[in-house]
């Protein structure tokens, strides 16, 4: 369970594998801290760059659920706590960064379109994760999604 595993403040990150496309359990193994999820058909070689990825810290969700994940994330009735609020602490260019993580774009496409270095990204993500109290970039995206400030099909404009 990746509550427990989180829960107990280990060096551990979680990766989910799952069966199916879409999964309450994916959802909340998300919710609970799981740095990301692949379905189980995954081919060996992407299995392990997946590993490193989310050992690395990062997150990683598989590609062909992605899209689905979002459409049934995003038409959830809102959390209790209203998220635009929570998205109020962060400064524009922390907002504009998280805006364009949850459009999938990595550090340094952020830092192209931005016209800024990789690093000043990296310590705008790592603002942003710190002010919304979220583990990683997956949490981070979810508290976009919920606060708004991204909705699904949007692209992103370069």
């Amino acid at each position: 369970e990746a509550a427990g595993i989180v829960a107990a403040e280990t060096a551990c990150r979680v990766l989910m594998l799952t069966t199916f496309d879409l999964d309450d359990y994916v959802f909340e193994a998300l919710r609970a801290g799981a740095s990301g999820f692949l379905l189980k058909d995954v081919r060996r070689g992407d299995l392990v760059h997946a590993v490193r990825v989310v050992a690395a810290g990062e997150s990683l969700l598989a590609p062909s659920v992605t899209r689905k994940l979002i459409a049934e994330f995003t038409s959830r009735s809102p959390a209790a706590k209203p998220p635009a609020a929570e998205l109020g602490v962060l400064t524009a260019r922390e907002r504009e960064t998280l805006r364009m993580i949850a459009l999938g774009q990595s550090n340094a496409e952020i830092a192209a379109t931005m016209v800024l270095s990789e690093h000043t990204v990296k310590s705008h993500v790592s603002n942003i994760l710190t002010k919304l109290g979220v583990r990683d970039r997956v949490q981070a995206v979810i508290a976009a999604y919920e606060g708004r400030l991204v909705v699904p099909g949007q692209a992103v404009q370069r």
